[in-house]
């Protein structure tokens, strides 16, 4: 676990150390903070409507889709975070899936 840990804390600390002496091409830039937005949408996406091996059902895609239009139109995370979870919730209650 120490061993992890240095290794995280040296990998986040060559990034500023090295910006200054590796210059990377602006492409290869943009291309790095795509595939950032990238990766956390398919995390989003799976964690949103899969539930071990098979699909999650409408109540949990729905809230996901409540909450992102929410943090689109930039309300409050506490706000987003309630009405993702309240719309998920009054879904199951009405025996949505």
């Amino acid at each position: 676990m120490l061993v992890l840990a240095g290794g995280t804390f040296l990998l986040r600390l060559a990034g500023p150390a090295l910006r200054a002496k590796v210059a990377l091409p602006k492409r290869a830039e943009k291309l790095l903070e795509v595939s950032a937005v990238v990766l956390l949408a398919a995390l989003a996406a799976t964690a949103a409507l899969t539930e071990g091996a098979g699909f999650a059902g409408v109540a949990r895609p729905a809230g996901v889709l409540v909450g992102g239009v929410l943090a689109w139109r930039r309300a409050p995370f506490l706000v987003v975070v309630l009405a993702a979870a309240g719309v998920a919730a009054l879904l199951r209650l009405a025996g949505v899936p």
